[in-house]
């Protein structure tokens, strides 16, 4: 492995990582740069989560980035920046928190897809 070979967590099966804006303002701060990025937060089911969380720590001190690997909605695949990352223990099992670095255009296109949701001729909150 290169110095500049990053890491990945692949995501083999599943759905595709619900990434949601982090309400933690210190996660901005990591990826400050030129590009238009945003950090968001997205948790991941794992039986391997110890292992993950060293190879990370081990490609971070090395000066490697970490990348998630995950198949989209259209099963292609994508990858994303990891930032940051916990692990923590569940009733069902491991849980690896991750907090990612998304294009800017990524959470624009999910939040104007959230909108479209609502539907302002309901009638069932007529309130005049």
């Amino acid at each position: 492995m290169t110095a500049t070979e990053p890491e990945f967590i692949t995501i083999i099966e599943g759905p595709t990582p619900a990434f949601q804006p982090t309400p933690q303002r210190w996660a901005q701060s990591i990826c400050e740069g030129p590009e238009d990025r945003i950090i968001a937060y997205c948790e991941l089911r794992t039986n391997n989560g110890e292992d993950i969380l060293e190879r990370c720590q081990h490609a971070w001190q090395e000066g490697r980035t970490v990348m998630l690997d995950f198949p989209d909605e259209l099963r292609m695949r994508q990858h994303v920046n990891v930032v940051a990352m916990r692990l923590r223990e569940v009733e069902e099992g491991q849980v690896l928190s991750l907090w990612v670095a998304l294009e800017m255009a990524v959470m624009v296109e999910e939040d104007d897809a959230d909108e479209e949701d609502f539907d302002e001729d309901d009638d069932e909150f007529d309130y005049f």
